[in-house]
């Protein structure tokens, strides 16, 4: 059997949750090395950013291989 459309949604709210966390910090780290400047807000808004696109994205990958998935 495979995984329901819920436990994917979860999987990757979960996955992009803790990728928002390393992404923020990273971005903290790594911007100013290149010389841009952000403040914690920006840094929070960008990261969001990303993570909504890679909550969608892992959502419907999962979902693909799931199709893909012979049973």
């Amino acid at each position: 059997m495979g995984q329901s459309r819920r436990v994917s949604a979860v999987e990757a709210m979960v996955g992009a949750a803790i990728g928002y966390i390393v992404a923020v910090a990273t971005q903290m780290m790594v911007f100013p090395i290149f010389g841009l400047r952000a403040g914690v807000i920006e840094n929070l808004g960008i990261g969001l950013a990303f993570t909504a696109v890679s909550v969608v994205r892992s959502y419907l990958v999962r979902r693909l291989f799931e199709r893909l998935h012979p049973r």
